[in-house]
């Protein structure tokens, strides 16, 4: 299974649009979004994909009532808390923000998922601790790092790779 990974998009909606074309492009079976959205009318864009969506809220998303509303009347997406988790074929994935530091660590270290992906730092990486991927897309918004990044997963081969967009 091929799953685009985002975080972090702030309001940038031509980043935004950007990425919804290359996920629909590469026809991902599934999109995660590590949080941070920050203004509830970015929810639209991702509509527009052709696959499920599932999101969690960041430190710095601040109207998480009409976020949830706003992903409520979409067939496609779904919006969790903080964090969630995701059982597909024969792997797990937990997916959070990252923001919470000691609970990111620990749910890294305890070797219950396959992959963890997380936002947070606006820095993309991936890497490997134990029998657990560890992604972080990096931005999509690019205000911080000037790079706007996704990420691919193929959970078949248990690679990632960083896509800027």
């Amino acid at each position: 299974m091929l799953i685009g990974i985002v975080s972090d998009s702030h309001d940038n909606m031509l980043r935004i649009e950007h990425a919804v074309d290359m996920f629909n492009s590469q026809r991902v079976a599934l999109v995660l979004h590590a949080g941070d959205y920050v203004a509830p009318f970015t929810i639209a864009e991702f509509k527009r994909l052709k696959c499920p969506f599932i999101g969690v809220l960041g430190n710095n998303d601040g109207d998480q009532e009409l976020l949830e509303k706003r992903f409520s009347k979409t067939s496609n997406c779904t919006l969790h808390g903080r964090f969630t988790q995701i059982a597909k074929e024969d792997f797990r994935i937990g997916l959070l923000h990252g923001d919470e530091a000691e609970l990111l660590d620990t749910l890294i270290e305890s070797g219950y998922f396959d992959f963890i992906v997380h936002g947070h730092s606006h820095v993309h990486s991936i890497t490997r601790r134990g029998k657990t991927l560890v992604i972080n897309p990096g931005e999509l918004c690019g205000y911080l790092t000037e790079k706007s990044t996704i990420a691919l997963l193929d959970t078949t081969t248990k690679e990632a790779k960083i896509i800027e967009l």
